[in-house]
């Protein structure tokens, strides 16, 4: 009973058992090899969530786990390998947001799904797409089918993008002219 109230050991909590370099270059290293990885994963691992994805992205980071603490589970050691892992994070972004070529390097551009209403289906199996998968994106976007759909893309950070079909012309004015014969019926059916 006495261990529960016992001061806890405060050279283990706060003093890293491995240098100080080493506690920030291993979570840099795995930083490094994750954004490859997942880079060379497919935009779709980010996209359209399945299970099995879901399961693969938690039991990730519990594996690479090891080797970025080491043998090392002090507080000060964490907060060091937080604190990289954050500054790394920072100056990334902000030099993706600066330099076009470097954000289309990392990141990729982005993957037409849909060019001119027609599926382009080398793309959708690339990224392990269904067409399912799209039309059910299509639909939380507000489209009723694919058919609406003139382009759509898979973004690099996984969003999709849909753009809705222009319509021609001739389309425009057969509304014009299906809306025009609604108003005369129903003139004809109130006079009626």
């Amino acid at each position: 009973m006495d261990h529960l109230f016992s001061l806890p050991n405060l050279h283990d909590m706060l003093v890293p058992p491995i240098s100080l370099l080493e506690k920030m270059l291993r979570p840099l290293i795995v930083y490094v090899f994750l954004v490859f990885a997942l880079r060379l994963s497919g935009k779709r691992l980010l996209a359209q969530l399945n299970p099995f994805d879901l399961v693969v992205i938690l039991i990730l980071s519990n594996t690479v786990q090891n080797a970025i603490i080491g043998n090392d589970n002090s507080v000060t050691g964490g907060l060091l390998g937080a604190a990289a892992l954050l500054f790394a994070n920072s100056v990334l972004v902000k030099r993706l947001y600066t330099h076009q070529t470097l954000q289309e390097w990392l990141e990729g551009k982005p993957d037409p799904l849909i060019e001119h209403g027609q599926l382009v289906e080398p793309n959708l199996k690339r990224e392990g797409l269904l067409k399912s998968e799209l039309v059910t994106a299509a639909s939380k976007q507000g489209f009723d089918s694919l058919a609406e759909v003139e382009r759509a893309l898979l973004a690099p950070g996984g969003a999709l993008w849909f753009f809705r079909q222009t319509p021609t012309l001739d389309d425009q004015r057969q509304k014009e002219l299906l809306e025009r014969l609604d108003r005369i019926e129903k003139r004809l059916e109130q006079r009626a």
